[in-house]
């Protein structure tokens, strides 16, 4: 990471001094400031409740805090799931999909919770559909990880230790008005939803791998992927 970073943060009010220990624990990586490094994402999600908001505008220094960026090399798509599937709230049903929960997150939980920052893509919406399909055995790993890559725009900085809020300096609160945001923030979202009906559309192959393939071949973390 460079020497300084800005990240942006969409809300409906400015938010000078983030707090630590607040915000909600069954968010993607679990309670921390979800930040992108894309003002204009950032004013969509301010707007995704069609109320006007604000891209609080950050600087991060980055220097001294350890990193977690799980779109590294040396990580992988389901390295990303297992982290969901311990944080998120969703069902799981009886099964397979249960028995996949419980194989990912033995076998694939990285030890996220030491770091002061996370990278990774972002669940919400429409993405989070993608994860509950692989989960259920319908979606294969080749197709997920193509849906997750659909764009860095769906990659989000989470700040996760005291340490990293504070590195956070604030830097100003850019207006995002619900009649042009809500409109891109609902564009991207039917996009993301029309991307994924065509991938989850298509008939299951003998050659693909899906979850049940994982758990019978006794993957581990790094083995085939």
């Amino acid at each position: 990471m460079p020497d300084l970073i800005d990240i942006y943060h969409g809300s409906d009010h400015i938010i000078e001094q983030p707090v630590f220990g607040e915000g909600k624990s069954y968010n993607d990586y679990g309670r921390g400031f979800y930040c992108t490094e894309h003002a204009e994402l950032a004013k969509e999600w301010a707007c995704s409740d069609d109320s006007d908001g604000y891209a609080n505008h950050y600087q991060l220094d980055p220097s001294g805090l350890s990193v977690l960026n799980l779109n590294a090399p040396e990580y992988n798509i389901l390295n990303w799931l297992a982290i969901l599937l311990e944080n998120r709230k969703f069902n799981v049903a009886d099964g397979l999909p249960q028995r996949a929960r419980a194989y990912l997150l033995e076998n694939f939980l990285v030890d996220y919770k030491k770091y002061d920052i996370i990278i990774g893509y972002r669940a919400n919406d429409s993405y989070f559909s993608y994860a509950g399909d692989f989960v259920n055995g319908t979606l294969s790993l080749s197709d997920l990880s193509e849906a997750m890559r659909l764009g860095k725009l769906g990659e989000q900085v989470v700040l996760k230790s005291k340490k990293a809020f504070e590195a956070l300096t604030f830097m100003e609160a850019i207006k995002a008005p619900r009649q042009e945001y809500f409109a891109k923030y609902k564009s991207r979202d039917e996009e993301a939803r029309t991307k994924y009906r065509q991938i989850a559309s298509k008939p299951m192959a003998e050659s693909e791998i899906y979850i049940l393939d994982i758990i019978r071949n006794n993957w581990k973390n790094g083995q085939g992927l």
